[in-house]
């Protein structure tokens, strides 16, 4: 059984709850990635949620705040979703169509081991799944 931690891109970078936007825009670029999850107190222990980069410009930048005044803390809202690394793939696609979200994060033993993104469903499963997956989250059918 293909599982999450099959699929997954290791090497997950956190941002602490009390850092800037625009610090998360930095790693961002640097860390070539569209997401980071904030973790609570500077600690890499606990999720309070996830930003992505189109957080940063819609909620900050277009809403007219300054992303150097503005935590990552504070962008976060909602339930944080994640997934067991064991977990098998039609169970991440439940979890991402059911809450339509496009990034989801992987856990195993109450650690953050990795991030499933749109690439990695498309460079891991058939064509169908992925056009059914995206049918899902995009469309909300």
């Amino acid at each position: 059984m293909t599982t999450a931690k099959d699929i997954m891109s290791a090497g997950t970078q956190w941002i602490p709850a009390h850092e800037t936007l625009d610090r998360a825009a930095q790693m961002m670029r640097d860390h070539e990635v569209g997401a980071l999850p904030v973790s609570a107190n500077g600690g890499q222990d606990r999720m309070v949620g996830i930003i992505t980069d189109r957080d940063i410009v819609i909620k900050c930048v277009a809403s007219g705040h300054d992303p150097s005044a503005v935590t990552a803390g504070e962008l976060c809202d909602g339930t944080p979703r994640w997934i067991d690394a064991s977990a098998g793939v039609d169970a991440v696609l439940e979890e991402m169509q059911s809450h339509r979200i496009r990034r989801l994060p992987v856990v195993e033993g109450k650690r953050l081991v990795g991030m499933i993104s749109e690439a990695d469903l498309a460079r891991h499963l058939s064509d169908e799944q992925v056009a059914g997956w995206a049918e899902k989250v995009y469309a909300g059918s």
